[in-house]
């Protein structure tokens, strides 16, 4: 039997829609208020799946989950600019889409074998969120 297992984890970060190679006024014309520098507190919800496992009736080891949780989302996300101090996000929009697929391309292969990365949602606000289903 599989189960889906979902931890969420925040991070308060700064961002900006920008294009480097456009002028302040096109990227204000283009993305409005959000080409200026704002904060977010984001909220991201991580799902693996996989069989559980006895005698302890668990798809993963949840101090080992949060360990990787910490290091590649709060740690490296939590107060920074993301635009800025993210190498990872560096010459990209720092969309909720481009962290969503950033995060699912480095929590993936650091989960233990039989265990699968399903989903990992990213939300900026209670009204903007993007799942990553790492399906393609």
């Amino acid at each position: 039997m599989r189960i889906r297992l979902s931890r969420a984890v925040a991070f308060r970060a700064h961002h900006r829609l920008a294009d480097p190679t456009q002028s302040p006024e096109e990227n204000r014309r283009r993305f409005g208020w959000t080409a200026e520098s704002h904060p977010h507190q984001y909220r991201c919800e991580v799902s693996v799946t996989g069989p559980v496992t006895e005698p302890e009736a668990m798809v993963v080891d949840l101090p080992r989950l949060d360990a990787i949780l910490h290091e590649e989302i709060t740690a490296r996300y939590d107060g920074r600019h993301l635009d800025r101090d993210v190498p990872e996000l560096a010459g990209i929009l720092p969309t909720c889409e481009a962290i969503a697929r950033d995060l699912f391309r480095r929590i993936a292969p650091r989960l233990p074998p039989g265990v699968t990365l399903t989903r990992v949602m990213v939300a900026e606000d209670a009204s903007l969120r993007a799942e990553c289903l790492g399906d393609s």
